[in-house]
């Protein structure tokens, strides 16, 4: 009898034991987190304090308003275009904000993942059409419209997440 596969499987099994999946509990808190310290680096950029998330301007409807229900796709959709838009931005105040986003969008996927969802991919997403003409003409106005409604999306997204939100 060969002694040498069963002593690998009786090592590899005595290692997978001690290893444990990360907690959706953990998962939900760090999302949670990640979020306010989102609204909090928003915060400390002091111009976008001046411009409502609920205000209409022209030229900058292609971005998100603000959603009473958001499903965990819907979230992901919806940080997908804000995404977007910041890295379209020349502003060095955003690029942190572009890529906590990044890590909120990854969390999200593990959420979605741990009720067995499976989000679209969104990173191949069409550039908005009159981002680029938009930019040229109101680069300071954009950026402001845009990180004030990412902040109210933001706060609707950490009270959705409170009740779980489907699929």
């Amino acid at each position: 009898m060969c002694w040498r596969p069963l002593c690998r499987f009786l090592w590899l099994w005595s290692y997978l034991s001690y290893a444990q999946a990360v907690p959706i509990q953990k998962v939900q808190d760090d999302t949670k987190t990640l979020i306010k310290t989102i609204v909090t680096r928003i915060n400390d950029i002091s111009h976008t304090q001046s411009v409502s998330a609920k205000q209409r301007v022209t030229g900058l409807d292609f971005i998100p308003g603000l959603h009473p229900i958001l499903s965990l796709s819907k979230m992901d959709q919806t940080l997908a275009v804000y995404q977007q838009i910041l890295t379209s931005l020349p502003s060095q105040n955003v690029l942190q904000i572009a890529n906590d986003l990044e890590n909120l969008r990854d969390l999200l996927h593990l959420l979605a993942f741990s009720k067995s969802c499976s989000l679209p991919q969104t990173s191949g997403l069409q550039k908005p059409e009159s981002l680029d003409g938009v930019l040229e003409a109101s680069l300071y106005s954009t950026e402001v419209v845009a990180l004030s409604r990412l902040q109210g999306s933001l706060q609707d997204i950490l009270q959705q997440l409170d009740v779980s939100p489907e699929c």
